[in-house]
C-alpha cells in the first residue's frame, strides 16, 4: 500500500488483474463440496488474505450475511501485527479479514467463490497486482475441519476447470491468530473512495461484486 509507483503504472497493473478476474468471473463455478451442519448454524469466522486489505474489507462487509469484517494480520506472531513491520514482508503476517458472518444466509463456500472471482487474483505468488511481497499473499486461513475441507476441494475444482491460466497459489493453513489492524486502516475504502490507489485497485472490484452477484449485496 502507499505504493511508489506512478498513477499510469497502478492504471496498467490494476487493469491487468480485473482483466483476469474479468475472464474467471464468466464462467465461475459453485462449489461442489457441500458444508456439514456443524457449520450451517450460529455465527462463524472466517480469515481470508488477499492482498490490501482495504479492497478486501471493502467488498466482504457489502456482502449479505456478513455482520463485521476487520483488516488485520494473521500468520505471524502478536508482538510484529503492526503496520510498519508487516510492510517490511519478514513477519509472516499477511495483510487479512475477518469476517465474521451468519452461514444461514452466506455459507463459506459463497464466500470463498466471491474471494475468487472479485477479490483475488489466486495465481499471483506473493503479491496482488501492484503490491508485492509475501505480507500481499493470497491465503485461506481456515478454523475449522470443515474450512479446510471446503477451501482444499473448492480450489481442487477450480484447478480442474482450468477456471484460470494458471495454477491456483493460494496457501489453506491452520489459523494460529487474528490481529486488528491500526485505527486507520479500518473501512479506508469507505472513507477514501477516490484515493487513486482505492479508485483504480478497489472500487472495481466492489463495482464487479454488485454486478456479478447483485443478489449477495447488501446495497
Amino acid at each position: 500500500m502507499f505504493p511508489k509507483l506512478s498513477l499510469r503504472a497502478l492504471l496498467i497493473a490494476g487493469a491487468a488483474t480485473l482483466l483476469i478476474q474479468a475472464q474467471s468471473r464468466s464462467s465461475f463455478p459453485d462449489p461442489v463440496v457441500p458444508v456439514s451442519t456443524s457449520s450451517t448454524q450460529g455465527i462463524e469466522k472466517a480469515v481470508l488474505s488477499g492482498g490490501c486489505f482495504w479492497g478486501v474489507q471493502g467488498v466482504f462487509e457489502r456482502v449479505k450475511g456478513v455482520k463485521n469484517a476487520v483488516a488485520g494480520y494473521a500468520g505471524g506472531s502478536k508482538s510484529t501485527a503492526q503496520y510498519e513491520m508487516v510492510s517490511t514482508g519478514t513477519t509472516g503476517h499477511a495483510e487479512s479479514v475477518e469476517i465474521t458472518y451468519d452461514p444461514t444466509q452466506v455459507t463459506f463456500g459463497q464466500l470463498l467463490k466471491i474471494y475468487f472471482s472479485v477479490v483475488t487474483d489466486p495465481t499471483e505468488l506473493n503479491r496482488q497486482g501492484p503490491d508485492t511481497g509475501t505480507q500481499y499473499r493470497s491465503a485461506i486461513f481456515y478454523m475449522n475441519d470443515d474450512q479446510k475441507r471446503v477451501a482444499e476441494a473448492y480450489i481442487s475444482q477450480l484447478n480442474a476447470a482450468q477456471v484460470f491460466s494458471k495454477k491456483i497459489v493460494t496457501q489453506v493453513v491452520p489459523y494460529k491468530g487474528f490481529y486488528p489492524a491500526e485505527d486507520y486502516h479500518q473501512h479506508f475504502l469507505d472513507k477514501h473512495p477516490t484515493y487513486p490507489y482505492i479508485a483504480i485497485n478497489d472500487m472495481p472490484k466492489v463495482a464487479a461484486l454488485k454486478k456479478s452477484y447483485p443478489q449477495m449485496c447488501k446495497r
